[in-house]
């Protein structure tokens, strides 16, 4: 389960990938590994809201768990991936193309670079068990 060298991530197994001027966000396949059967997926925020780092975005559930999503950068949204929450298996199957929640246009510090690489990234899922 390699994290995409592509991505930076949240302790919180959130990943943010950029493509073009715009961030793509999601969870990471270690995050969907550990909730198991994804039962739920809500967001809060729409097209046009603002996110910040750190800060929920919505919510998803297994039959484990109910998680915040966090935002892995600060900025607003320009696209929701409204398939998700219908079509969990989206993320289950490729959290990190089909199964992608957000897409953000990044503030001027958006706080990207600050986020792990997917070295780090792997190391602290490691540790995290």
């Amino acid at each position: 389960m390699a994290a995409p060298n592509n991505c930076r991530f949240l302790e919180t197994h959130e990943w943010a990938r950029k493509d073009g001027d715009t961030i793509v966000v999601g969870i990471t396949e270690h995050a969907v590994s550990q909730l198991g059967e994804l039962v739920f997926c809500k967001f809060s925020k729409k097209a046009g809201d603002r996110v910040s780092a750190r800060q929920p975005f919505g919510e998803i559930e297994s039959v484990k768990a109910v998680s915040d999503l966090n935002a892995p950068v600060n900025g607003v949204v320009v696209e929701v991936n409204n398939s998700v929450p219908d079509a969990l298996h989206l993320v289950q199957q490729d959290p990190y193309n089909s199964g992608w929640m957000l897409r953000v246009k990044p503030d001027a510090k958006s706080g990207y670079e600050e986020l792990m690489d997917a070295a780090a990234y792997e190391k602290h899922a490691a540790e995290e068990h």
